[in-house]
């Protein structure tokens, strides 16, 4: 394991893999222990480190739990608990930080030892190690001061070393190690020149740092501008008499005298020749693109011509600019720079690149010395000769730059120059490609994230000297992130918005991107009018677009997060070929074209691209509103292809189809659904759900409100919705889809039925859901009464209820306590699938009988048929989903008769399945359910671990009832090893998630008889035996009621007979404990609840005798659950009365 903590702090495994570390908190923790590898860090200090003046009331317990969240995201081996503090188990070389003081000590010695290559090399790999501010999470900045002074250190040594590789000699003022002959250059090193740009921006951020100035002046004397390192020196003077009030030192003194009487400095190397042409130094720093840049510089060893293309603000031209310095540099060979966009006419293309080439008046001046003759003034040829002659000598490098609207004119010229001239190599930008024989096409992708952030926080220092995203007054580090990502990256984006720093924060600038093309304005006054701003970017592509392929933009804005080929051939409605148009769009940087799984190719529109286009495409509310049509039109029909097909063999694909689409589904359920029901949809995706850009159409993609696609849209995916977890978002579409209104009641009208579907789908959706704020306001009695209707509508319905989700409507009892007969329901659900339903229907039908019988009393009678009929139709059928619903439902079967190998192995089958097909929530439970096979097996050990990866997922997936049945699982191992506290506290957090959603009264009936055992070992009033006592009196009440399997109630009873002793009713216990053992049909008790039983049952025969004991077992034999809840009744009756209330 390495920890990164240079920068954000990252903990990065042995591939190098990044692990998710979540909040500020726990990276801060981390931070904190790397900073001290392999040393107890007191309790204290790690408070101190992570909150710094802010600590929590209860600090040592939340750092507790921040350790465990630690230990949960690196394992459990990595952070050890020490006497009064915590260890990670790391040592130097395992922690960034350390690893570059090393290499930094290393560099350092190397350097004066006379080997500044080594040095350099060392320096240099140190400081990559730096990916942000050191120790960025901590709080307190104190801690970072010693390793920026470090990073400081580590630099004037690089660059030292790097000067002293070019030739330029040690400082003034100072001598070389004994022996040590005069420097010379090194062959691989970089000219003096190229060390220039990154000193002036040191020495603009360290003013008053007289090293970084002397160097800058030593590469420019070693570079041959003695006037600019003059005028240096007098910059620097200047600066420390004003701001300090204090004269150069002794080494800057003597660059100067030097300076003055150059001959006392040695000249430069000889034979070597200083690169021509006119890129002018650019005043800002180059951020990122080295990958590119090496790239490109491939590229021009195989091709002679490569051509730079990409979105505009893209920063072709910069990267252009930068690859061809470092390529005339390496090769000492010419490079000029040719500005086309200022160009209007294609045919003054040639004059443009012979005027920046400095030829025309030359040209002139030449030919009119010439009497009797005309002058030349094709600029073609004039180029081709002055090229042909000047690239034969030396290499010849020349940019033709922003050529998008001059493409014909700009490809013409290159095909003739390289076709004439065998030695020139043309480096091109343009919005699409010069289309020339032999032309290496280069796409400019966008900054990655990282870099994207650097670019901000450099330029936002420009107009905010002390701006650091971390530590900004509004406390959301996460602004610039977001900011970058919607920019898309955009290099000329994220410069406009940095720009707008001098009067909003990074918070205020996220917030207003819906409105870009108004925010991001007032850019250099100095660069051409079409970048000083966002919108002149994005008219100039426009404005290079024909009619049809403007048409074809405006029509692909409807789509959201993407679409492939047939998805635009359903919307783009243009005379011209669809597949030609979207070309085009790719060629001119507008689309961006990216292959997929198949073969195929998937599109969409940068961010910014999106909005301009919904801008356009509003300026024609015809082409708009037949756009919406055909999108809605067209993701309805894969909707319903799709939906039949998730419950089959080849549902994974289709999955995968609907997940790829989810956004433009999104945007047709928006566009259909806008004026029905609330239009919140900040609650659209469930914590576990994959996310995607929320560009849902707004006020600029007008509603098309449609009951008859919202409702079909919405019955289509509900299947979806609830095997992939997104059934919050579910819920709220099908609530909006019910706000159309007035509900029908008619059964002959068209929309009876489509109704119905939705009622049942929103019941069978809030089953595991958090129920919303409306739920939760809702009149009980009329949401019974609801229930009720539903029900009543699909039991007499036949192929209504033959198919999802009617076939669910058995459901609807849970909304209505107290319904009687749910099993004579579900039994005429069965028969009527296997009448009027597929072979799906009718397994899903016969799976939730299988269940429900599993659940209820009476010995699972007809179980073993069932399960033998499921297997069969789950194979035929090839639903993943269904195969592992079959195989859950038999592994309950076999915990319940005590078939332990026979259980995991069905449950393993189960959870296989599951993860195959994406059913996330359906994992946690299962590893849940294996959890507790290995406890009741005395496997602890792996029951915990199990138990850890269950929370885990339950927690990423919000799966609820698994999460409760974690804490409850844990609750019952704590009290079985004589933990109360911890057992107290585990069924207190089972019962809170418990209450949300839908919980099986079941479960709730086991809660109630968990905390009774719990409260028979408590202290203080409330509690111990008699209070336990009446506990689980109540809790077997419950179990009765909720018609619980006889394993319920026998445990519940099982927990009676070990507290009944305690009140001195030992031929009660006998009693009970013969009931409890008639009911149990199968499945042991685990060693120590054996033990429990065991231990009461031996007391009561010592105090009754053996006599009586046979008597009370054998009357006990016949009681039923009804006979013991009488018999428990008269027991508490006669206790005393509680001294205070239970628990």
């Amino acid at each position: 394991m390495r920890y990164l903590i240079l920068g954000v702090t990252e903990a990065r495994d042995e591939q190098g893999g990044a692990l998710p570390l979540g909040g500020m908190r726990l990276r801060a923790l981390l931070a904190a222990l790397a900073l001290r590898p392999g040393r107890s860090v007191p309790i204290a200090e790690l408070v101190d480190d992570v909150w710094a003046d802010d600590p929590p009331a209860d600090a040592p317990a939340a750092l507790q739990a921040l350790v465990g969240r630690l230990r949960r995201a690196l394992g459990r081996d990595t952070l050890t608990s020490t006497p009064g503090g915590y260890r990670l188990a790391a040592g130097p070389d395992d922690v960034d930080l350390h690893v570059f003081e090393r290499l930094a000590r290393q560099g350092a010695a190397e350097l004066t030892s006379g080997a500044p290559e080594d040095a350099a090399r060392t320096l240099r790999t140190a400081l990559a190690l730096w990916r942000g501010p050191a120790l960025a999470d901590l709080p307190d900045r104190d801690h970072a001061l010693r390793p920026q002074a470090h990073r400081l250190a580590a630099l004037e040594r690089r660059i030292e070393a790097d000067l002293r590789c070019a030739g330029a000699g040690p400082p003034a003022g100072t001598t070389t190690v004994a022996g040590t002959p005069p420097a010379t250059p090194s062959p691989s090193a970089a000219p003096p020149a190229a060390l220039v740009p990154e000193l002036m921006e040191l020495t603009a951020a360290h003013p008053y740092d007289e090293r970084f100035r002397a160097q800058l002046i030593r590469a420019l004397r070693a570079a041959g501008r003695q006037a600019d390192a003059l005028a240096a020196y007098e910059d620097a003077r200047r600066a420390l008499a004003e701001g300090l009030g204090t004269d150069p030192g002794p080494e800057l003194t003597a660059l100067h005298r030097g300076l003055l009487t150059p001959a006392s400095f040695a000249p430069g190397p000889a034979g070597t020749e200083p690169a021509r042409g006119n890129l002018r130094p650019r005043l800002t720093s180059f951020v990122g693109r080295e990958p590119e840049l090496r790239t490109i510089r491939d590229d021009l060893t195989r091709s002679r011509l490569v051509t730079l293309t990409g979105p505009g603000g893209s920063g072709k031209t910069r990267l252009a600019e930068e690859s061809a310095a470092h390529e005339g540099r390496a090769a000492a060979g010419d490079v000029w720079l040719a500005e086309l966009a200022p160009v209007e006419a294609p045919e003054a293309v040639p004059g443009a690149v012979l005027s920046a080439l400095g030829l025309r008046e030359t040209a002139l001046l030449r030919d009119s010395g010439h009497e009797g003759t005309y002058p030349r003034t094709d600029p073609v040829d004039l180029l081709a000769d002055h090229l042909a002659h000047c690239s034969r000598s030396r290499p010849f490098l020349l940019i033709l730059d922003n050529c998008e609207h001059v493409i014909d004119a700009a490809a013409a010229l290159a095909e003739t120059l390289l076709t004439r001239c065998p030695r020139l190599r043309i480096l091109a930008t343009s919005r699409e490609p010069l289309g020339v024989p032999g032309e290496a096409v280069r796409p400019v992708d966008p900054l990655p994230a990282d870099f994207a952030h650097r670019l901000f926080t450099e330029r936002a220092r420009a107009v905010r000297p002390e701006f650091d995203p971390e530590r900004e007054a509004a406390h959301d580090p996460h602004a610039v992130a977001e900011i970058c990502r919607r920019l898309d990256g955009l290099p000329l984006a994220i410069e406009l918005a940095a720009a707008r720093l001098r009067m909003l924060g990074p918070r205020q600038i996220a917030d207003r991107l819906d409105d870009r093309f108004r925010l991001l304005t007032g850019g250099s006054r100095t660069v051409l009018p079409r970048q000083q701003t966002l919108r002149a970017v994005v008219d100039w592509s426009w404005d290079l677009l024909d009619e049809d392929e403007r048409t074809a933009l405006r029509q692909v804005s409807v789509f959201a997060g993407g679409w492939d080929l047939p998805a635009a051939e359903a919307v783009i409605t243009t005379t011209a070929d669809t597949a030609d148009l979207i070309g085009a769009l790719i060629d001119k940087s507008l689309v961006v074209a990216t292959p997929v799984d198949g073969g195929g190719m998937r599109y969409r529109l940068l961010e910014t691209i999106h909005e301009y286009a919904i801008e356009r495409c509003a300026e024609t509310p015809g082409v708009r509103a037949a756009a919406g049509r055909a999108h809605t039109a067209h993701f309805l029909a894969l909707v319903e292809e799709a939906d039949p097909r998730l419950r089959s063999a080849d549902q994974l694909p289709w999955i995968q189809r609907l997940e790829t689409d989810l956004d433009n589904i999104r945007a047709a359920l928006h566009r259909s659904t806008a004026l029905a029901g609330p239009s919140d949809t900040s609650d659209m995706s469930d914590p576990s759900a994959p996310s995607g850009p929320s560009d849902f159409p707004g006020p600029s993609q007008p509603p098309q409100p449609s009951e008859s696609d919202a409702v079909r849209l919405v019955l289509g995916m509900g299947w979806f919705w609830w095997l992939r977890n997104y059934r919050t978002e579910g819920l709220i579409w099908t609530a909006r889809a019910l706000a159309f209104g007035p509900e029908p009641t008619d059964r002959t009208d068209p929309r009876y039925w489509p109704w119905m579907n939705l009622r049942m789908l929103r019941f069978f959706l809030e089953m595991e859901s958090r129920p919303s704020d409306a739920d939760r306001d809702d009149d009980h009695d009329t949401r019974a009464a609801l229930a009720s209707r539903v029900a009543d509508a699909f039991a007499s319905s036949g192929p209504q209820a033959a198919r999802f989700p009617g076939l669910l409507w058995p459901m609807t009892t849970f909304f209505s306590p107290g319904v009687p007969d749910r099993r004579k329901k579900i039994d005429a659900v069965v028969g009527n699938a296997r009448i009027h339903g597929g072979a799906w229907e009718y397994g899903v039908a016969l799976m939730f009988r299988t269940h429900m019988v599993v659940d209820m009393p009476g010995g699972m009678p007809g179980v073993d048929a069932d399960l033998a009929e499921l297997r069969a139709l789950s194979r035929l059928v090839g639903d993943r989903w269904m195969r592992a619903q079959v195989a859950s439902a038999a592994a309950e079967a076999g915990m319940m008769r005590g078939r332990y190998d026979e259980a995991r192995a069905a449950y393993e089958e189960a959870l296989l399945l599951a993860r195959e097909v994406g059913a996330h929530t359906e994992a946690p439970f299962l590893l849940a359910r294996l959890a507790e096979l290995f406890y009741r097996t005395d496997d602890p050990a792996a029951a915990d671990q199990l138990l850890e990866r269950s929370e885990s997922e339950a927690e990423r997936y919000q799966t609820h009832d698994a999460t409760a049945y974690v804490h409850y699982l844990r609750a019952t191992m704590a009290l079985e090893r004589g933990d109360i506290p911890t057992a107290r506290r585990m069924h207190a957090a089972a019962k809170a998630e418990n209450g949300i959603g839908s919980p099986p009264s079941h479960f709730t009936a086991i809660l109630e008889g968990l905390s009774a055992r719990i409260t028979i070992h408590e202290p203080g009033p409330g509690s111990g035996p008699a209070a336990g006592l009446r506990g689980l009196t109540a809790a077997l009440v419950s179990a009765r009621d909720a018609l619980c399997a006889e394993i319920v109630t026998g445990r519940l009873a099982d927990g009676v007979v070990t507290v009944l002793p305690e009140v001195g009713r030992h031929a009660a216990a006998v009693r009970i404990l013969a009931a409890a053992d008639s009911w149990r049909l199968s499945g042991p008790r685990t060693a120590a609840e054996q033990s429990e039983v065991d231990a009461a049952g031996q007391l009561a025969r010592k105090v009754l005798g053996a006599r009586q004991y046979e008597e009370e077992h054998a009357a006990g034999r016949v009681l039923t659950v009804d006979n013991v809840i009488d018999l428990l009744m008269d027991i508490t009756a006669e206790l005393p009365p509680p001294e205070g209330a239970a628990h």
